[in-house]
């Protein structure tokens, strides 16, 4: 698929336009700071870009704003006290120094460490990314079974990585959805939504009304669970401009 690619100034905000063989104009606004990127049909210019763009400013303003303002946490140095969360939650790390192979475990509103003393901080923070992949690997087997029941579909395929620009993506051919990693780390209503979005892309290929109808059919609050996702606390170590 032949591609072009253009930068755009509307309104103060820097656009990213991509040109595609496509039918339909995606708009999306990406962390960390509001990244706004477009891709286009190749049959529009510039000219008819920017007037999208210009008829969608309000919305794209509100999801600015929504991801300039979220909380951003520090770079986690894996020390004792320190925040982390969980499922929503926010747990103080507790690191206990023993022989023995490193694992995590969840004591109240405590988040354990156990590793030994001589673990590097990177060490610490690789036994953690492993901790909430299995936490998202354990949750969405029943989560998509259920989605699959009440929306018709099927999905052959589904893995957890970690993602710079979205929460989630949808390949519609092969029917194989990503959920990034953060997500262990929202409320799992915030996962729910993040499935049913991916999986109604199977039905719907676009973000356009038909896409919107099957959202409120098939998860009326969708709405209010993308606000507080996208107002959780964003990890800093994550979320970097591409």
């Amino acid at each position: 698929m032949s591609t072009a690619s253009a930068y755009l100034t509307v309104s103060g905000i820097d656009v990213d336009v991509v040109y595609k063989d496509i039918k339909n104009l995606h708009i999306g606004v990406y962390p960390p700071m509001g990244r706004v990127r477009v891709a286009a049909p190749d049959r529009l210019d510039d000219d008819q870009v920017r007037l999208a763009v210009v008829s969608r400013l309000p919305w794209i303003k509100r999801q600015r704003d929504q991801l300039q303002a979220a909380q951003r946490q520090t770079i986690r140095e894996m020390v004792t006290g320190e925040s982390h969360y969980v499922w929503g939650s926010r747990l103080r790390l507790k690191v206990i120094k023993r022989p023995g192979r490193a694992h995590i475990e969840v004591d109240g509103d405590r988040l354990l460490l156990y590793t030994s003393a001589e673990t590097t901080t990177e060490h610490r923070r690789e036994v953690l990314d492993r901790w909430y992949r299995d936490q998202l690997r354990r949750a969405l087997p029943d989560l998509i079974e259920k989605w699959e029941r009440k929306m018709g579909v099927m999905v052959p395929k589904w893995s957890v990585r970690r993602m710079k620009t979205k929460w989630g993506s949808c390949n519609r051919e092969t029917g194989h959805i990503w959920f990034n990693v953060e997500l262990a780390k929202k409320h799992p209503e915030c996962l729910e939504y993040l499935a049913v979005h991916e999986m109604t892309h199977l039905l719907e290929r676009s973000h356009g009304p038909r896409f919107t109808k099957l959202m409120d059919k098939h998860l009326p609050d969708w709405r209010a669970r993308r606000d507080r996702l996208n107002e959780a606390p964003l990890g800093h170590e994550q979320w970097v401009r591409p």
